[in-house]
């Protein structure tokens, strides 16, 4: 197990010594991520609203649980 770990360590020295992110990269990289999960969400959650009762069932949800989850807004998780 502790081979694995120093096998790795090269990697973990690299990346230490790459120079930080500018502050509007890594404001603009936060965002970025904010927004993909968003548009998961969304997509999803519309996506759910087209199953049917039978395809519910396959994913362990009812039909009411659906509902709930599908009129819940994008940015709330």
């Amino acid at each position: 197990m502790t081979r694995s770990i120093h096998a790795a360590e090269p990697h973990l020295a690299y990346l230490t010594a790459q120079p930080r992110m500018p502050a509007a990269s890594v404001l603009a990289l936060r965002v970025a991520v904010v927004l993909s999960k968003w548009a998961t969400r969304r997509r999803t959650r519309l996506a759910l609203r087209q199953l049917s009762a039978h395809q519910l069932r396959d994913v362990g949800l009812t039909p009411a649980d659906a509902y709930i989850e599908a009129r819940r807004v994008f940015w709330r998780a």
